[in-house]
């Protein structure tokens, strides 16, 4: 498995081995020993599959203070995947990276705590895998304003599905005024 790091130090980029022959292929989605290897030790509590038409973006969110950390494939289709760092005391506050995951280049991203998380669907439709490392719980998610000025994300082609939760997204500079949220971002 190569892991390549990002400009965001905590957020990794991972690429799973892959067999392939005549038959298909085989690949790794998550082998706890080897990611420990590569530097993910986190535990994982649940399983999420989304399945999503064309220009779909969703994102980007968040839970506070149950934060969650997310390992993400797209296992059909193709997404631009961001992360958000949304931590306050952070140097890296309010940059972001983005990546290209598919089912061609097998790509993962690790999202760890801390960090924003949303996707933009680029092929006809994709099925995106999640990892989480907490419990999912609506009450405590959030949604950052996918076109925040301040953030200056580059989606590679224009969002046209969004849910109004995610229409609707805080800015970053108003995260603090959030409930549950305050000075702990």
């Amino acid at each position: 498995m190569n892991t390549i790091e990002t400009d965001l130090p905590e957020v990794l980029v991972f690429e799973p081995r892959v067999f392939g022959d005549s038959r298909g292929f085989f690949k790794e989605l998550w082998n706890r020993d080897r990611y420990q290897q590569a530097g993910l030790t986190q535990s994982f509590l649940q399983d999420n599959m989304s399945r999503s038409a064309k220009g779909t973006l969703r994102g980007l969110h968040f839970q506070h203070p149950t934060m969650q950390g997310k390992l993400v494939s797209a296992i059909r289709g193709s997404i631009f995947d961001v992360a958000v760092d949304i931590r306050r005391d952070s140097p890296h506050f309010g940059k972001w990276v983005g990546v290209e995951l598919s089912e061609e280049n097998n790509r993962q991203i690790w999202v760890p705590r801390g960090f924003a998380h949303g996707f933009l669907v680029l092929s006809d439709s994709a099925d995106v895998l999640y990892k989480v490392d907490n419990t999912y719980r609506p009450d405590e998610e959030y949604s950052l304003a996918f076109d925040d000025p301040d953030v200056r994300i580059d989606w590679p082609i224009e969002p046209i599905h969004l849910s109004a939760k995610d229409k609707d997204g805080t800015r970053l500079k108003d995260l603090t005024n959030l409930p549950h949220i305050g000075d702990v971002l």
